[in-house]
């Protein structure tokens, strides 16, 4: 049996397909060139600070799409929606968490947020039926990489950092993560991310092993 008794999951880019896909695709629907999103969303030092507030809840989807359409060029209506139009469930790294879970391992997710209205990234997943806890960043005002973000799934798990391992699509969130003493899997590649898992906890997580 696994010493490790918690796994804490992001959600965008882990628990559906990547983000960056689906990025480019709206790119091409929109008839913009590549990397525009990127520049002007994502390089965009006041863009960064207006998506840091939409994780914090501090303004809403509509707002934080009112102004990355000003940028873009595009129509505002459902902006966030149509970026990630093509976002699908992950099958299986979903069904590595309720793996995990039949295993005694508590599951949690952590994500920050992207606002739900108009747009729920997490509309019919059933987060609160298939996961111990479920941490949205917008609902406790805070984000990742913030340490207290990390400290509050750990203490809804009711578990030690020593004893979770967290998994992310973005880098930059591990290092917090792991300062505070949880083990950390970069997801670059779903069949990658569940043989991780599978060696960190000791257990199987998938349907042919």
């Amino acid at each position: 049996m696994t010493t490790l008794k918690g796994l804490i999951l992001d959600f965008g880019g882990v628990l559906t397909t990547p983000l960056v896909p689906a990025a480019l695709a709206f790119e091409k629907r929109e008839g913009l060139p590549e990397g525009t999103l990127l520049n002007a969303l994502y390089l965009d030092e006041e863009m960064i600070r207006r998506t840091a507030d939409l994780e914090r809840g501090a303004i809403t989807q509509t707002q934080w799409n009112t102004d990355a359409a000003e940028r873009l060029g595009v129509s505002a209506v459902n902006l966030m929606g149509r970026i990630f139009a093509d976002l699908r469930p992950e099958p299986s790294v979903l069904s590595a968490a309720a793996a995990a879970r039949r295993a005694g391992v508590k599951v949690a997710i952590l994500s920050n947020s992207v606002g739900t209205r108009p747009w729920d990234l997490y509309a019919g997943y059933e987060l609160e039926r298939r996961f111990d806890a479920v941490v949205i960043s917008e609902d406790h005002g805070l984000r990742k990489p913030q340490p207290q973000i990390f400290e509050l799934v750990l203490g809804m798990l009711e578990l030690p950092a020593d004893q979770c391992v967290f998994v992310d699509d973005t880098e930059q969130h591990l290092a917090p993560a792991a300062q505070l003493g949880l083990i950390t899997v970069h997801a670059k590649e779903p069949r990658r991310t569940v043989a991780e898992l599978e060696t960190v906890l000791g257990v199987s997580l998938t349907a042919d092993n």
